[in-house]
């Protein structure tokens, strides 16, 4: 063979090896991958040829179904009540893909989950169409339509979070504005368009966004609690002594007020106790005890009530609360009443009123309960996980006490009759100065749990910029009636 031929034969058997390399990195190596790349035409329509798994709710309600159609894609994704569970449940778009417990899942609700592989293979040597598997969420049907309902009758912005203290079992998850996921779900691609053109406007609330996992916030005099918890920790009781001073100076500087609400002192005498600073939200009082504590004390209590955790699902994805940075003791104060850089989620803030329900255990937070198979027999149920102990059993009674006198200091309508219930308010200022912040609306809070003595629900309510009471707002007209309509929807004829 001359040289020429020996190039040319060199040069094809370089080819056929390059391509057989491209063939196994495309369909072996890769597969997975290209098979779930939302752009594979031919993956999503054998997706849409396949009935969908269900989503349920704890009673078996169903609020994520599939209806057979006649056009190219067979199942159509049907959203019952679908504003009620929209950031939870998410939605299934052809365009647009999938959010909320529709990610989370798909692999289950699809069928090619792994632990579907024995049922595959039955459908396949039995000729029988492939079929997705269930989810059954922890959400409480009754809960959660209170929590939207009080949430949306006055157009509020804003989140509610229930849970039951003694399992982590999410019992109410909203976030408001909302939106009707089955416009996303359309096989028409002009109604899907039109839909999320609405959706992501400016101007529309950002309705997409589950406010309870993803939304960020100060939490104001709620944080309180954690500061408290913090001082007991550190050997203080309940009788401790703090300032009752109206306002005082930051620590370190000469003119920076640092005042309670309105400026009011928290009572006649020079101090006041540790429960009474608690029950009337004294600022000056709360400052200097996180001063006491300390930074480093401050911060480790913070994360054994769950900030700080880059890891949290329940199963969605949830934003890290922390308390930001605290270059100085006057940031410390600052710090000590949830203002500056304090940033928490509403469920961070339920996961606090829970923990401090569970006589000081933090249970892990979770939304699905079972995982069922096509023929609705279980494949994996949630087992309650104790993932940490916030604060003694003695010092979790001492602080429930505390905020039942918080509770009976704590203004709003409907309270709950024959229910005690353990709380603490909060209105978080908005604004990087205090000027600015005074020319803004407050973020109104509750946390609360019930009946005191023995919880059932914890629960953390916020409502943006005030609600309908803008710079007059606190947390115990606005946010305190929302929490209190939930738990009684929860607690009554139980």
């Amino acid at each position: 063979m001359n040289t020429p031929l020996r190039r040319v034969g060199m040069a094809m058997m370089v080819m056929i090896v390059l391509l057989l390399g491209n063939a196994t990195w495309v369909q072996v190596i890769n597969a997975d991958e290209w098979r779930k790349n939302s752009l594979n035409r031919r993956v999503l329509l054998d997706e849409y040829a396949r009935k969908r798994g269900l989503i349920t709710v704890a009673d078996g309600t169903v609020i994520a179904d599939v209806k057979e159609t006649t056009d190219r894609l067979r199942y159509l994704r049907v959203y019952n009540n679908g504003p009620v569970y929209a950031q939870v449940a998410g939605y299934l778009s052809v365009t647009y893909g999938t959010s909320g417990m529709e990610r989370v899942e798909n692999d289950l609700l699809n069928g090619s989950d792994d632990r579907l592989l024995a049922r595959r293979v039955s459908a396949l040597i039995t000729g029988r169409d492939p079929v997705g598997g269930n989810v059954q969420l922890t959400l409480d049907a009754k809960v959660q339509q209170v929590a939207y309902d009080q949430l949306t009758a006055k157009g509020f912005t804003g989140s509610v979070v229930a849970m039951k203290p003694g399992t982590g079992e999410i019992l109410a998850m909203v976030s408001t504005p909302s939106y009707d996921p089955n416009r996303l779900a359309s096989h028409d691609s002009n109604e899907q368009q039109a839909a999320w053109k609405a959706l992501t406007a400016p101007d529309n609330g950002n309705p997409l966004i589950n406010r309870a996992t993803q939304g960020l916030y100060p939490p104001g005099s709620t944080y309180k609690v954690v500061v408290a918890a913090a001082a007991l920790a550190d050997g203080k009781n309940k009788d401790a002594q703090y300032t009752a001073a109206g306002t005082i100076n930051l620590p370190g500087t000469s003119n920076a007020p640092f005042p309670n609400f309105n400026g009011q002192p928290c009572g006649p005498g020079q101090t006041v106790s540790m429960e009474t600073a608690l029950a009337k939200s004294c600022n000056t009082a709360f400052g200097e005890m996180a001063g006491q504590v300390g930074k480093s004390k401050l911060t480790t209590q913070s994360n054994k009530f769950g900030f700080n955790n880059d890891d949290l699902r329940v199963p969605l994805a949830v934003e890290t609360s922390s308390l930001g940075a605290i270059p100085d003791e006057a940031a410390l104060y600052q710090s000590g009443i949830g203002q500056r850089d304090v940033r928490v989620t509403p469920l961070q803030n339920a996961m606090v009123a829970a923990t401090i329900a569970n006589g000081g255990k933090r249970m892990q937070p979770y939304l699905v309960s079972k995982i069922l198979g096509p023929d609705l027999k279980s494949i994996e149920d949630t087992k309650p996980d104790d993932v940490d102990t916030a604060m003694s059993s003695a010092n979790a009674g001492v602080l429930r006490d505390m905020m039942i006198q918080s509770e009976v200091n704590t203004g709003g309508e409907g309270r709950l009759s024959n229910i005690q219930v353990a709380s603490k308010t909060g209105t978080a200022e908005v604004g990087g100065s205090s000027e600015e912040s005074r020319n803004k609306a407050p973020h109104a809070w509750y946390i609360a749990f019930a009946p005191a003595q023995k919880p059932e629900i914890a629960i953390a309510v916020i409502v943006e910029n005030g609600g309908d009471r803008g710079l007059g707002a606190t947390g115990g007209k606005v946010a305190a009636p929302i929490g209190r309509a939930v738990m009684n929807a929860y607690l009554v004829g139980r």
